[in-house]
């Protein structure tokens, strides 16, 4: 699919470009509309998974006594999951910032369920239904509730590799959560898909209005049910009523009058590569180039940090538009494909570099 791999040269990179080569993911597929990347955004947005999941939710509670949702993927046959001992890896999906679990991030955790993963979704404090217990919500790269959250799946699943993938602008989560925890992550490791690299630069320069209206519109609605609660630290009236994702984020986490900060320095803090150079788990961003959401490859994709770094790669498609990456026939987005045997891959080298050192599997 004319798909390039930019990467630091190294063993694993050698193991994964084998494994990806010998994969029919990365072929795609003949797709009537190649060059119109809205209409696949669109389609991938809208289209529900077939079939539709069985979720079952279970609440964290936070040491500041907030709440974040861990949906558990069961099927659609209803058995049971996320409970009791599992050898299988347990795959983190990781939403994007406005919360908006999409038919894909579903459908992506279906195709995991069936070959063999533990399947289960961060909701972030106030999204997707989670209970707002606390008078804010989580700041776009601020890793300390997803933290809470993997070291609650580690002690769970204390015997099982710990896996995350993230979507669109949900990535900034876990690109943050990686540079920030370094080689204590408890990742073995991550995908992101369609990330956004540089969260300053992709508030102010606002995105397509079919992207960014629907997101508005969605964390409006879930803001909106807190606005009593949320009257005591923000302007509410000035909230509901932004027009654009910027106004919302600078409203919700600058303006705040129990937390009140420039908008520099807030990005100071939330940027998703401030520590990049501190991550040590392998990480597979899959982008298009045609990307209406991200913006233009030359300004909007870090490359020099994939030449550099010997844990990111970089699987550059010129088609495929913002997390839509379609295809014909069953699964209908060969990304989704290419990330599980990307896992596959890991697992596969990890294994052999465990035999060959003679080194004891992490206990």
């Amino acid at each position: 699919g004319h798909c390039r791999l930019l990467c630091k040269p190294s063993a694993l990179a050698q193991h994964l470009v084998r494994s990806l080569g010998r994969s029919a993911a990365l072929r795609g597929g003949r797709w009537p509309w190649p060059r119109w990347p809205q209409l696949q955004m669109l389609w991938q947005l809208l289209q529900p998974p077939e079939p539709e999941p069985v979720v079952a939710r279970e609440l964290l509670q936070l040491p500041d006594s907030g709440l974040v949702a861990l949906d558990w993927l069961v099927g659609p046959w209803g058995a049971a999951g996320g409970g009791g001992e599992v050898s299988s890896p347990v795959l983190l999906l990781i939403p994007n910032a406005a919360g908006k679990v999409t038919g894909g991030l579903l459908q992506l955790g279906l195709r995991a369920l069936e070959r063999g993963f533990v399947p289960v979704i961060f909701n972030r404090r106030g999204h997707n239904g989670c209970p707002l217990t606390t008078p804010w919500l989580q700041p776009f790269g601020d890793p300390g509730d997803l933290r809470e959250a993997v070291t609650y799946l580690r002690c769970r699943h204390p015997s099982t590799s710990l896996l995350a993938v993230s979507e669109g602008s949900g990535s900034g989560l876990l690109l943050a959560y990686l540079g920030e925890s370094g080689s204590s992550s408890l990742l073995a490791a991550a995908a992101c898909l369609s990330p956004i690299f540089r969260g300053r630069d992709w508030f102010e320069a606002g995105m397509p209005w079919l992207y960014e209206w629907p997101l508005l519109l969605h964390l409006k609605q879930g803001l909106s049910r807190y606005a009593g609660a949320l009257a005591e630290v923000v302007d509410t009236d000035r909230l509901l009523g932004s027009r654009s994702l910027r106004e919302l984020e600078e409203t919700l986490f600058c303006r705040s009058r129990s937390r009140p900060s420039s908008w520099e320095s807030y990005w100071e803090r939330n940027e998703p590569l401030r520590d990049a150079d501190e991550a040590a788990v392998p990480v597979l961003c899959l982008c298009s180039a045609d990307d209406p959401v991200r913006g233009p490859p030359a300004r909007s994709l870090p490359r020099e940090l994939f030449r550099s770094s010997p844990y990111f790669f970089l699987l550059l498609t010129p088609l495929g538009g913002h997390c839509g990456f379609p295809r014909r026939g069953p699964g209908r987005c060969w990304a989704h494909e290419a990330v599980l045997e990307y896992f596959r891959a890991m697992g596969e080298f990890l294994r052999t570099e465990e035999r060959r050192k003679g080194l004891p599997r992490p206990r």
